[in-house]
């Protein structure tokens, strides 16, 4: 199971809309910026919530980067996935009932919470109360389990969107978590440009 990373990136000069309020670009003109990126989980996930949450920040003038549409044969997972976190100003988690079973997702929720990036959870057909690290101990060491611990008690302790697939609109929680998206990614800048 490999995790999906969105990379913001200025795509045009437009506004962006979010509940019928204009807001600046969320990036200054300048091409140095770095980008900002959100963090997505896993194979369960990545046919439904990640591409529809990927094309909905598209339509609003941001370029999210996914690993399944942006990498290219031959380039580095980790490389690619820890810049784009390390990067970033806002990360977004989709936890599933496989998500604790993954030591990549694991792996980018610790560097997210480690690096103290504003995190937007989306809780994908499980409760929070439910995620714990399924990895063998075999698979990793004693200190990487207290270290995906700790930053899953992180994610269960930070406000996020919940979605039970036999009950709820797909669509509704892609629109709702892009417009939480937007927000937290505004608030960012103007923090910065009160600094």
């Amino acid at each position: 199971m490999i995790s999906r990373v969105f990379d913001f990136m200025k795509k045009s000069k437009s506004s962006i809309q979010l509940n019928n309020t204009s807001f600046l670009d969320l990036l200054p003109s300048s091409s140095s910026t770095k980008p900002k990126a959100l963090n997505d989980v896993g194979s369960d996930t990545k046919r439904n919530i990640a591409t529809l949450l990927y094309d909905n920040l598209n339509a609003r003038n941001l370029r999210p980067f996914l690993d399944i549409k942006n990498m290219k044969p031959g380039d580095k997972l980790f490389d690619h996935i820890n810049r784009a976190i390390l990067t970033s100003k806002v990360a977004v988690t989709v936890f599933s009932p496989n998500y604790c079973d993954s030591y990549f997702c694991l792996h980018e929720l610790a560097l997210i919470m480690e690096s103290k990036k504003r995190i937007i959870p989306i809780f994908f057909d499980i409760n929070p109360s439910q995620l714990d690290v399924m990895i063998e101990k075999v698979t990793c060491s004693d200190n990487e389990i207290q270290r995906f611990r700790w930053a899953l008690q992180e994610a269960k302790d930070t406000v996020g969107l919940t979605f039970d697939s036999c009950k709820g609109n797909l669509s509704e929680v892609v629109t709702i978590a892009s417009d939480v998206i937007v927000e937290r990614l505004v608030e960012l800048e103007a923090n910065d440009e009160d600094v």
